[in-house]
């Protein structure tokens, strides 16, 4: 009897969850057990390139792979396609819009093994390997350009509408700074210089703009701690809000000012509003939940209500499609797995 009702509780409570997320419809899973996220869609909207540790598939710690999104959602035992070369750690990986080519970040040249995690001394950390670079793969993961050469840290890199474009983050500069480059690494250009890290950025959807996650350490002890951090390749992203600038840095401007963790952002087919990852709202820290907000600050909107952690959104090419990540249905472990949902305005 308990059982039972407690199984209707669950259905119950899954139901309201359901009816709440009033913007996702037909929500398919499309990874089963590992952390899989940043998956980002191909200019065609069938495939989308992330990465997993999934230890079932033999890594020991993130690898870049390309999904191929139809049969991801119809077999939950498909495996996909390896893009990186299997060794060092990876991460943020984007398609060229050819639809040949896949660049991503990794440490591989350094090591073949997976660099060590930070150590969380008392908070939440990520490490920030000063041994990332971006290259560039075909889609059977030979590697045919290196983008960046430059001692420091270089990733979290993205491709403009039109292809022409790369925005990236890196250390180069002593900070975590904003760059651009062209599409075959040329002409790279620092945008941002305050001081603080800038990061996940995006380009709006007319190419024209770009929204990013940035902290902005004030206080003397804020700033002492965030530079100290830094010097260990550590930052602590406890504390981020959403900013936009043109894509030469001009007309920088704060669009979220909500406290805690608000980052992995990316723009409604719009150009007008941006959907992103915060707990804000939680009064326990890791609860991660989708928002939307107006471009201009105003308008806030919660989009997920299931699970502890939501992430990673991105829209299809053609504005109909939401795929994120979420630890939704992982049969009570820690999986973070894929899933992609009809959107509906």
């Amino acid at each position: 009897m308990k059982f039972l009702l407690k199984a209707l509780l669950l259905l119950f409570s899954f139901a309201i969850s359901a009816q709440e997320e009033q913007h996702l419809k037909n929500l398919r899973m499309l990874t089963h057990g590992g952390d899989n996220a940043e998956a980002y869609f191909s200019f065609n909207g069938k495939f989308a390139s992330f990465q997993s540790n999934n230890a079932a598939w033999g890594l020991k710690c993130d690898q870049i792979f390309n999904l191929d999104i139809s049969k991801a959602a119809q077999d939950s035992l498909y495996k996909p396609q390896l893009i990186s070369t299997g060794k060092g750690r990876t991460t943020c990986s984007y398609f060229l819009k050819d639809g040949k080519h896949i660049l991503y970040a990794s440490t591989h040249e350094a090591s073949d093994d997976c660099p060590a995690a930070p150590e969380m001394k008392g908070k939440y950390l990520w490490a920030v390997y000063s041994s990332f670079d971006i290259y560039v793969a075909d889609l059977k993961g030979k590697i045919k350009k290196k983008l960046t050469t430059t001692p420091g840290y270089d990733a979290e890199a993205t491709v403009s509408p039109d292809g022409k474009k790369i925005v990236f983050t890196s250390t180069r500069s002593g900070d975590l700074e904003l760059w651009t480059m062209d599409i075959d690494g040329k002409n790279q250009k620092q945008i941002t210089n305050q001081l603080g890290y800038d990061g996940g950025a995006f380009f709006s959807p007319d190419g024209k703009k770009i929204v990013f996650r940035a902290s902005r350490p004030k206080t003397e002890e804020a700033i002492k701690e965030y530079k100290e951090l830094l010097a260990q390749g550590l930052v602590a992203p406890t504390e981020m809000e959403i900013y936009t600038c043109n894509v030469d840095g001009s007309d920088l401007k704060q669009v979220t000012q909500l406290g805690k963790a608000n980052w992995a952002p990316f723009y409604h087919p719009s150009g007008k509003k941006i959907v992103f990852s915060s707990n804000h709202h939680s009064k326990r820290g890791y609860d991660f939940q989708l928002f939307m907000i107006n471009a201009d600050g105003t308008g806030l909107e919660q989009i997920t209500f299931q699970s502890i952690f939501n992430a990673f959104p991105m829209f299809s090419p053609d504005g109909k499609q939401l795929i994120f990540s979420s630890n939704r249905n992982n049969g009570g472990t820690r999986d973070t797995n894929l899933f992609i949902a009809d959107w509906v305005d």
